[in-house]
Order: structure tokens, then sequence, then C-alpha cells
């Protein structure tokens, strides 16, 4: 397995995470995305309405498919309790996919992680190579 239990069952529990892509001139691009884990083999998919439109997607189709995405919140604020889980890879913008939800387009982006960085959920920080 890829993931800790707790950074799976954080994953499980959170419907936004946050995708950073590179243009083709080097910008970076950063928005929010839906995603969806597989708990299996790790890999994370992206999808939406339109995703093949996107600065995004074709920004990682375009050869910039060195990524970073982000799984944050605030669990408490008093005390200050922050938590979430970076995945640093690969992606692929792949088109003509079964969607992971009927209203979505059939393009999507598909990471496959590298490296795992956890905080807050209940053990150490961890950082590690997969």
């Amino acid at each position: 397995m890829v993931f800790t239990q707790a950074e799976l069952d954080y994953l499980r529990s959170q419907r936004l995470g946050r995708l950073a892509t590179v243009a083709p001139d080097g910008r970076p691009q950063n928005n929010p995305v839906g995603f969806f884990v597989d708990p299996e083999t790790g890999v994370i998919t992206i999808g939406g309405y339109r995703l093949g439109a996107t600065k995004k997607f074709k920004n990682v189709r375009q050869g910039g498919t060195a990524v970073a995405f982000v799984v944050d919140d605030i669990a408490s604020v008093d005390p200050w309790v922050v938590r979430g889980v970076e995945i640093r890879g690969t992606a692929e913008a792949l088109t003509d996919v079964d969607p992971p939800r009927p209203t979505m387009s059939r393009e999507i982006i598909r990471i496959t992680p590298r490296r795992i960085i956890s905080w807050g959920l209940g053990g150490p920080f961890s950082a590690r190579d997969v």
C-alpha cells in the first residue's frame, strides 16, 4: 500500500485538493480540484466538468508532467491543529476515459505518487519516497 492507513483515511474524508502544474514556459499554476484515490495503487485521479479545456489539463498534456497535489485543512483553531497530505509525482493527461462520475467529462489527470509528505494525522510528520 502506497499510503499509510491514516493518510488514506484522511484523503477519503476530504473533497477538495489543490493541484500545482507547470506551464511550458515554466510558470506555475495552482487550482482547487476534486479528486479520487485508488487505495491499492495510490494513483490520484482528477476529474471535472470540461477538464480537457482547462489550463491544468493543457499544462500536463504539453509536457508538464511534474506536479504537486495538496489536501489539507484546519482540524482545530484552539488549540491550533493543521493536518494534510502532499503528493509529489508525475501526471498524465488522458482523454476518452470513463470518468470517475457520470457528470464529468471524459478527460482526466492521473497522478502517480513519487513522494508523500503528511502531517497532523495522529502521528509524527512523515516524508518518504514511494
